[in-house]
């Protein structure tokens, strides 16, 4: 069974957090995903007013973020690839 494979009642969204550093996302069964901001370069640019306006959208796998037209979904962050376009930040040195 690969990642895409999993059922989608089990990809449910409980919460998100969203800091300068991290997108958080909390599953229903309690399960917790976090990647790097650097991964998805929208919500890395965006103010934290915009990171914070997020909302869960209808089938409850999937986040959106209006103001800045980003959409996550859980599959997506499964997949553990960043954004296409997403640059790393330098190493400190």
């Amino acid at each position: 069974m690969t990642i895409l494979e999993l059922e989608d009642e089990g990809l449910q969204i409980a919460a998100v957090d969203c800091s300068d550093r991290e997108l958080t996302v909390t599953l229903n069964d309690g399960r917790r995903i976090s990647v790097p901001l650097w991964w998805l370069p929208r919500l890395l640019d965006a103010t934290p007013e915009q990171r914070a306006e997020w909302q869960i959208m209808p089938f409850g796998d999937a986040i959106e973020w209006t103001a800045i037209d980003e959409h996550v979904s859980v599959k997506g962050l499964l997949r553990g690839k960043p954004a296409p376009g997403a640059k790393p930040p330098p190493l400190d040195g």
